[in-house]
């Protein structure tokens, strides 16, 4: 086949079959959406694609720069279709948490601008949070931007409606699927898909798959960070469950080493998720003759996440286990976490002054912060306590995080390693706060 732009080679992925004997279904086919051939590596290329597509010939009169809030592969397919029309690319973040895909979209020769949100999603809500007057601003007519909008932009979700969605119908011979597994970020191609899929089959079953609570999976969001998405909408999924980055991390390699399919950590999660949801299907049918089908998206490819693996999974690299790490503790660690409200906290800290470490991203600090807080972010944190407690067992610590998530973890690391008191703050930064304690900026 040829074409005259790259463009054209966008969407027509394979819907591939995973061999029953690697999944362990007997009743069930379960197949994989491999959106990792798209030309630039992912299934954002069609969004990115349709959200740009209309508006570049006016963008090139203009000058404009092509801008997303995006430290993934939105930016990555956004700044090659830019570079492809002569057009400056801009990705706006608060933290860029992948080092391979800054390398890359540096590479790519786009600009990354690094702002300081509160949280490390941006918050619609929030009035005063600088990613939400970036955002506003970024919207407004003749700003010199052509602003993808991708949380929000009806464009994002049209590209899964026209694209995605009908092709895996076209590939099960005009079917639906019995059940639809997806991982959400934006929500833009779970929710396209699916209601493409209710279309043909109303009885489909979706299944949405979030990251598990202060896991971090590259491309899925949290439960409390996709209801910050404009897309998503919980009505979409029959229902929600969560994957941890180890699931998602073990699904992944069953991809790459049984499949030959070069996934991404998503795509692992995807394929955890659907068969830890299958299995309990194709038992009920074991003594029947009847087959369902399911459908899981493969959304990216793995050789952007090396680092990411090498950090939760030394082994893989031929490298010893990591000491003093929080992916190694228990359900009882963490349930016996200090945690401390608002109230407590401000209490503790006049009258004991612990030392108050603030793990958010430096931007996020620099906004706003508890007065007289440390700034290490969790990554850096991470690496010192590879070495050992970076202060005595006595100092009392106090560790604070965007909701209070994180800290939970590394106080309980803390605890492991013999410190005396560590504690985290509950609800975290915007906890705080949101009990209208108060913050500085520097």
């Amino acid at each position: 086949m040829r074409y005259d732009s790259i463009t054209d080679a966008i969407g027509d992925t394979p819907l591939l079959r995973i061999d029953p004997a690697v999944t362990g279904l007997h009743n069930i086919d379960l197949y994989a959406k491999l959106e990792l051939l798209n030309p630039f590596g992912s299934v954002k290329d069609r969004a990115a694609w349709n959200m740009t597509r209309e508006a570049l010939p006016g963008a090139v009169a203009r000058g404009d720069t092509i801008v997303e809030l995006s430290s993934g592969n939105t930016a990555k397919a956004l700044a090659l279709i830019a570079g492809m029309h002569g057009l400056p690319f801009k990705s706006v973040t608060n933290r860029m948490k992948v080092p391979e895909i800054k390398d890359l979209l540096l590479l790519l020769g786009a600009e990354i601008e690094e702002l300081p949100g509160r949280a490390e999603c941006l918050d619609p809500t929030d009035t005063d949070d600088p990613l939400t007057r970036i955002h506003r601003m970024l919207s407004e007519a003749e700003s010199g931007y052509l602003h993808t909008d991708q949380y929000y932009s009806p464009l994002n979700l049209q590209a899964h409606l026209t694209g995605t969605g009908p092709e895996i119908v076209r590939d099960l011979d005009g079917r639906a699927p019995d059940v639809f597994i997806a991982c959400v970020g934006t929500a833009g191609s779970s929710t396209g898909v699916a209601t493409v899929l209710r279309a043909h089959n109303p009885a489909v079953e979706v299944v949405g798959l979030v990251a598990h609570k202060s896991d971090f999976i590259p491309g899925i969001r949290t439960i409390d960070e996709v209801h910050e998405v404009g897309l998503f909408d919980p009505g979409t999924y029959d229902r929600i469950a969560s994957v941890t980055a180890d699931q998602a991390i073990d699904g992944m390699l069953t991809l790459v080493r049984r499949c030959g399919l070069l996934a991404g950590p998503t795509g692992g999660g995807a394929y955890y998720g659907a068969l830890r949801h299958l299995r309990a299907l194709d038992a009920e049918l074991a003594d029947t003759d009847e087959r369902r089908t399911a459908v899981f998206i493969v959304c990216d490819r793995v050789e952007s996440y090396l680092g990411y693996l090498r950090d939760r999974r030394p082994e893989l690299f031929d490298q010893p286990p990591r000491p003093h790490s929080v992916s190694t503790l228990t359900e009882a660690e963490l349930a016996a976490v200090r945690a401390v409200d608002v109230d407590a906290a401000r209490k503790w800290i006049a009258e004991e002054r612990p030392l108050v470490i603030d793990l958010r991203g430096p931007f996020a600090y620099a906004a706003l912060h508890i007065e007289g807080s440390v700034n290490i972010v969790d990554e850096l944190f991470d690496e010192l306590l590879h070495g050992g407690l970076p202060f005595g067992t006595r100092q009392p610590v106090l560790l604070a995080c965007p909701v209070g998530e994180k800290s939970v973890r590394y106080a309980a690391l803390l605890t492991r390693m013999g410190h005396q008191d560590a504690r985290s703050l509950a609800g975290g930064i915007i906890g705080w706060r949101d009990a209208g304690a108060p913050l500085v900026r520097d």
